[in-house]
């Protein structure tokens, strides 16, 4: 008989204080006005930045929103503050009106939550993500193959399936 990961090694005791990333999510949803796909669409129409936070690779499988902008997870707090040397054109002050979108909607919370974090108060998200826009209907391009590296190594089947 197979045992589950979860029977074998019960999780650890938390440390106090700790909070798990369900509770962590719901904080920062509480705290932003998330908006639909049709919203988003009408808000970036009317000026708001719809920002992408995907990584390429993941962009290029599932496709992007024209004129979008691409900025990954990894760097977007420096790329937004205004305070910072690193930050974009875009950032031009705490008022800009931000729009955040990831793939599924979850990442994109925590993202949105960081910029307010900055003092970017009208940062928010696509509810259900790249995938809830696409569901929508509204203007999507791709998705479109990336080049592979001359130094990456072949993709095979089994490769191509973990």
């Amino acid at each position: 008989m197979h045992q589950s990961r979860a029977t074998r090694c019960p999780a650890p005791v938390p440390p106090p204080g700790s909070r798990g990333i369900d509770e962590i999510l719901a904080a920062a949803r509480a705290r932003l006005a998330r908006l639909d796909p049709e919203q988003a669409h009408l808000a970036y129409r009317a000026g708001a930045l719809l920002v992408d936070i995907r990584p390429a690779a993941q962009r290029a499988a599932h496709g992007t929103v024209p004129g979008s902008l691409a900025v990954e997870r990894n760097v977007l707090e420096w790329r937004f503050d205004p305070r910072s040397s690193a930050r974009l054109p875009q950032a031009v002050g705490y008022d800009l009106q931000v729009i955040i979108i990831c793939q599924e909607g979850y990442t994109s919370s925590l993202a949105a939550a960081a910029l307010q974090d900055l003092g970017l108060h009208r940062a928010t998200d696509v509810i259900g993500g790249f995938a809830a826009w696409r569901i929508a209907g509204l203007p999507a391009l791709g998705p479109t193959a990336l080049r592979p590296s001359p130094l990456a190594p072949p993709v095979t089947a089994d490769r191509a399936l973990r």
